[in-house]
């Protein structure tokens, strides 16, 4: 079981940079470093759909050398979208990443019937969390897709980010559902949806991970928290995946992790039929690296 970024970073780099990823709207300077750095630890080999006169000018400023990706000319954001999407539904290419395009634009490419690369589960983002001192990997859905996602939404986010897990070497993830605390209160929708989840699991309706819920966020990271509360649980204290009611609270664990608590962060969007990296521009150019190696090795 992969248990840190560099060690996911150093399992994509053992792949020989045989997958490849198809950028869509390449012509984003931090984008191309992204790329850039790709190349540089052998993770993947790029093709980039854009404008290609901004995309060579962007590939100046981060002095990144075009010869080493396929460039494919399309001016327009959304043919530019279309046609990166296109070319991993036709396995040219075995990831996606965004690049200068809303996130609305090339989710409509990825949900595209003809073109597109739907599975039928739900989008989520995933976070690929390394939290200082917790000595494991730590899985988070979702802080950058579902705003509130309902019973049947929030299964399929389980089954996204326990598959991630799997590809990381994590046979059977122990998942918590979280919410404010370990009771059940039905004037608290979050707890009973999270009872619901963890009796599903246990009914094989959800597979290959442990799920309990509802749990509070100390006591599913916290083996002395988890003492404290008298709770019995084979996750309590050992959580590998983080399910979290709706997008804030999800948005602002990763934005702690990383801002105050000076994790080390990744992100992929699951559920379709090929990863897709879709970054925020604040992300540090090693997160979208490390996002880019976890794509290769979701791929895989």
């Amino acid at each position: 079981m992969l248990r840190s970024l560099d060690e996911i970073l150093a399992a994509a780099k053992s792949r020989g940079g045989s997958k490849r990823i198809a950028v869509a709207a390449a012509q984003d300077p931090e984008v191309l470093t992204a790329i850039k750095g790709a190349y540089e630890q052998r993770l993947a080999a790029a093709i980039l759909v854009g404008d290609g006169e901004k995309i060579r000018q962007a590939a100046a400023q981060v002095d990144f050398d075009l010869s080493q990706a396929e460039l494919v000319d399309e001016p327009d954001l959304i043919g530019a979208a279309r046609k990166a999407v296109s070319l991993v539904r036709s396995g040219q290419a075995q990831m996606l990443m965004k690049g200068l395009i809303n996130t609305a634009d090339i989710l409509r490419a990825v949900l595209d019937k003809e073109i597109g690369l739907r599975t039928g589960r739900v989008l989520s983002h995933v976070a690929i969390m390394e939290p200082q001192g917790y000595g494991r990997l730590l899985l988070m859905s979702d802080g950058g897709m579902n705003i509130a996602p309902d019973l049947k939404q929030k299964a399929q986010m389980i089954e996204n980010a326990v598959e991630v897990a799997r590809k990381l070497g994590n046979a059977c993830p122990k998942v918590a559902v979280i919410a404010a605390f370990e009771q059940v209160n039905p004037d608290m929708p979050a707890t009973v949806e999270a009872a619901l989840l963890s009796k599903m699991a246990e009914r094989g309706q959800i597979k290959n991970c442990i799920v309990d819920g509802p749990i509070a966020l100390d006591g599913a990271v916290s083996e002395e928290a988890a003492k404290h509360k008298g709770m019995q649980s084979p996750v309590a204290g050992q959580a590998d995946i983080l399910l979290v009611p709706f997008i804030e609270v999800g948005n602002v664990l990763y934005k702690t992790l990383t801002y105050l608590g000076r994790g080390r962060v990744a992100g992929i969007i699951a559920g379709a039929s090929a990863p897709i990296v879709l970054t925020s521009r604040s992300d540090s150019p090693e997160a979208k690296l490390h996002s880019i190696a976890t794509a290769v090795l979701v791929a895989d």
